[in-house]
């Protein structure tokens, strides 16, 4: 018989990749939780940051538009970007509410959980740490470079990634949040910009691999120029371990490219490259491997069917 009790999940990462999965993870009765990276200096964010000396909202504004539960007309209105005035172009609605509220609290994690409870969000939603933090990449040249929106830009092989301040603290509650998960989750999302900056925060990096949660990793369903053009699955695993220092993963969830790209009629041999699984070098990285059918094409865009996996997910937290 399942559980009773009500699993903890924690999910790490950024952008459109973590907001998929968190729209199928909500509709469980689970306590959930978006630890979010705040390393983005581009856009709107980048602008924001400049103006206002405060951490990037992008990729929090979109967790926080999967997690809401209002009417579409608002979160619409939430995520609404502005197009026309110089002022005012390129910024989005939610952005800008945020801002004002930091401004308003004085604090910008207070301005995430009062906006929060103004979109009526399902779970928590954690920025990685309450200030702005730079992405650095040292690319296989040996040259570093500064921000996270020009990292991909180089097209040359990262590294590594390290993040300044070094010393910067997460909330008081990141740490605690993730010791007494259940599940924790990384990705999907882009690898070195979105995923591994928030466990390059030392007391976050230190709290996941001391819980006893079970550590799951989402497969990237293609490979990303700039940061990790025809890396295989394994080589995602491998880049995770190298950053935290030790293996600490239970399990892989990858999609099934092979029926993937049969379906779809996708070639083998141009972009996009979907990411290869090479399960005979994965299944020696990870302790569980799962191949799941868990993509789609939606208006022309490789995306995860954010409902299969979820169900797969859950699924897995029920029987450990």
């Amino acid at each position: 018989m399942p559980s009773t009790t009500i699993k903890r999940v924690v999910v790490f990462g950024g952008g459109t990749g973590l907001s998929t999965i968190l729209r199928g993870l909500k509709r469980y009765p689970i306590d959930l939780t978006a630890i979010v990276t705040v390393a983005d200096d581009g856009g709107s964010s980048g602008r924001l940051f400049d103006q206002y000396d405060i951490p990037p909202p992008g990729d929090i504004r979109q967790v926080m538009a999967a997690l809401s539960d209002v009417e579409p007309l608002i979160e619409k209105m939430f995520q609404y970007r502005f197009e026309g005035s110089d002022d005012l172009k390129g910024h989005s609605l939610g952005n800008l509410m945020l801002t004002a509220l930091t401004n308003i609290t004085g604090d910008f994690a207070r301005a995430v959980e009062q906006m929060g409870l103004v979109l009526n969000i399902k779970g928590k939603v954690l920025p990685a740490a309450n200030q702005r933090i730079t992405l650095h990449a040292e690319l296989e040249d040996g040259s570093i470079i500064t921000g996270e929106s020009k990292i991909p830009l180089y097209g040359r092989k990262i590294r590594n990634v390290f993040i300044s301040p070094q010393d910067v603290k997460p909330l008081p509650e990141t740490a605690e949040t993730i010791k007494k998960a259940d599940l924790i989750i990384f990705g999907p999302g882009s690898l070195y910009t979105s995923i591994l900056p928030t466990i390059l925060v030392q007391d976050i990096r230190e709290a996941v691999l001391a819980s006893q949660a079970k550590k799951v990793y989402i497969g990237n369903l293609t490979t990303q120029r700039g940061e990790t053009f025809r890396y295989t699955a394994s080589e995602h695993v491998q880049a995770l371990y190298d950053h935290a220092g030790v293996p600490f993963l239970d399990a892989v969830l990858v999609n099934n490219s092979d029926a993937f790209r049969r379906a779809y009629g996708i070639p083998a041999d141009e972009e996009p490259w979907l990411v290869e699984n090479d399960l005979d070098r994965l299944q020696m990285l990870v302790p569980e491997v799962f191949v799941q059918e868990i993509a789609t094409v939606f208006n022309g865009v490789i995306m995860h069917k954010s409902a299969d996996v979820a169900d797969v997910l859950m699924r897995y937290i029920e029987r450990t």
